[in-house]
């Protein structure tokens, strides 16, 4: 696909109405200011300037009509200055129509807060601002459990722990902190996935053993898959779920074939050009709860 091709379609689809394909919806942001301008975490490193903005746009367009064969999705337009603005998963966490607003830990991702602001604002969310004093990254590092009951919240190199407060008081849930403690997996949504149907894709190593204890006191024996670092590190676990259809990067021949067994159809994008700023399929997007108004 040419990049006239791509810089068209992006164009059209942000003043798309879509139609419904199920009650998931997610918000992506199209890559056309996406660059390794910096180095915030270890995958940038040697990155930096090292992606193909025409690559990371065809990437980019498959996994958007990948998603939007089984959901909905609204689009944000890309600000000037804001690099990493195509990882909306770190734009705050939703949930019953209030928004957590990212409240990010580097500077160089600060500026795209205001933007993320104004979007929920336009489109009808309350917001909830955390306070600038408290690190968090979003849904990168939250995460409800889909059979219900939790919010599973990161304490690690991105998120601090004083904020589940101010989440628990939000959606008026349990949050069970997770510790991360390999600068690889920076976030929880590189390393810890929940599952329709009460499954959990994670890489035990990115966690303390407090941590793995929380997780495997929750998750029973059966609903536990446990992914290799070879998987680990293409983020296997950064994966987008609706129903039994779950969206990735290229994975291993036998952790497809375990989850096809368990009765997921796999959907593999080669997100290579992502990677190399440390996100996947699971950070390009944003759940919500409903479509914008």
């Amino acid at each position: 696909m040419s990049t006239a091709r791509i810089e068209l379609t992006t164009k059209v689809l942000l003043n798309k109405p879509f139609l419904v394909k199920s009650q998931a919806t997610f918000l992506m942001c199209p890559p056309s200011l996406y660059d390794v301008n910096y180095v915030i975490n270890p995958w940038m490193v040697g990155n930096v300037h090292a992606s193909s903005r025409t690559r990371a746009a065809e990437q980019w367009q498959r996994l958007y009509e990948a998603v939007n064969k089984i959901a909905n999705v609204e689009l944000i337009e890309p600000e000037p200055g804001s690099p990493d603005m195509v990882f909306t998963a770190n734009a705050g966490l939703e949930h019953n129509g209030i928004v957590a607003i990212s409240s990010f830990f580097h500077p160089e991702r600060q500026g795209e807060e205001p933007h993320f602001r104004r979007w929920f604002r336009q489109a009808g969310y309350t917001i909830l601002d955390i306070p600038r004093s408290t690190p968090f990254e979003g849904e990168g590092d939250a995460l409800f459990a889909t059979a219900g009951g939790c919010l599973w919240a990161a304490q690690g190199p991105r998120t601090a722990a004083s904020s589940h407060r101010a989440l628990r008081e939000a959606f008026g849930i349990p949050v069970v902190p997770l510790h991360l403690i390999d600068p690889r997996f920076y976030h929880l949504d590189t390393c810890f996935a929940p599952l329709e149907g009460g499954y959990i894709m994670y890489f035990p190593d990115a966690f303390d053993h407090l941590s793995l204890h929380r997780i495997e006191a929750f998750y029973p024996p059966e609903k536990r898959i446990i992914i290799r670092e070879t998987d680990a590190v293409a983020f296997a676990c950064n994966a987008i779920n609706v129903g039994r259809t779950i969206i990735l990067n290229k994975i291993s021949t036998k952790l497809s074939s375990q989850l096809e067994q368990l009765g997921f159809k796999v959907i593999q994008i080669d997100l290579t050009e992502f990677l190399k700023a440390g996100g996947a399929a699971k950070c390009l997007v944003m759940k919500l709860s409903r479509h914008a108004d």
